[in-house]
């Protein structure tokens, strides 16, 4: 069965995702992170794998069977259209595989799913609320700086070559800043939590309480 609410979370790059989805799931609820499933759907062994083998090459694996990332990011980066049947393989496995995780979940579960392209791949219309992370680009472009050790250059460019984030804003149910402190944006995230308990009361409400 589903899960009693599904969240989808979405926000650019550097927005404060994952912080967020942290700490959800100190308060209890259920995280699917799409790049962690897009990472496991292309395990050696995996269809996903011998499609991709299929479509670019042998070049693009390791010594030891696996996916050689890197190298599959050179010939797509640049190259929408090889970018483009890349995803035609990868986003169908990822979809199947959230899919089955979300049907595993007891039905009294809050779950949220973290995916970047939330609206674009249509997962946006089967979640009950949307959440956005936002935060200023400069914001954005200093923890890409930071945490993935680009120039400053670099990270204004990664930033900017995102989707719209103003789309994704005028379509969301919740809009977390992350701008501020890491408690600033934990209790932002725990007064939307608050307010699904109490909009959607059930025999296992969420633990409203738990402050982890």
């Amino acid at each position: 069965m589903p899960p009693r609410i599904l969240i989808g979370l979405t926000g650019n790059i550097a927005t404060g995702k994952s912080a967020v989805a942290q700490v959800l799931r100190e308060l209890g609820a259920a995280v699917i992170d799409a790049d962690q499933v897009s990472r496991q759907v292309v395990n050696r062994g995996e269809p996903a794998l011998a499609a991709i083998i299929a479509k670019f090459g042998a070049g693009i694996l390791l010594p030891d069977g696996e996916l050689d990332r890197n190298a599959l990011g050179q010939i797509v980066f640049n190259d929408p259209d090889k970018l483009m049947a890349l995803e035609a393989i990868v986003h169908p496995a990822v979809h199947v595989a959230m899919t089955r995780q979300l049907a595993a979940l007891s039905p009294d579960r809050v779950a949220v799913i973290e995916v970047i392209k939330l609206f674009e791949s249509g997962w946006a219309e089967q979640c009950d609320q949307v959440w956005v992370t936002d935060c200023p680009p400069e914001v954005q472009a200093a923890r890409l700086a930071h945490s993935r050790g680009m120039s400053e250059a670099e990270a204004r460019s990664r930033v900017a070559a995102q989707n719209p984030q103003s789309e994704k804003l005028r379509r969301a149910d919740v809009v977390i800043d992350t701008s501020g402190t890491h408690e600033q944006t934990r209790r932002q995230v725990r007064a939307a939590w608050l307010k699904i308990a109490i909009d959607s009361p059930a025999e296992s409400a969420p633990d409203a309480g738990n402050d982890g």
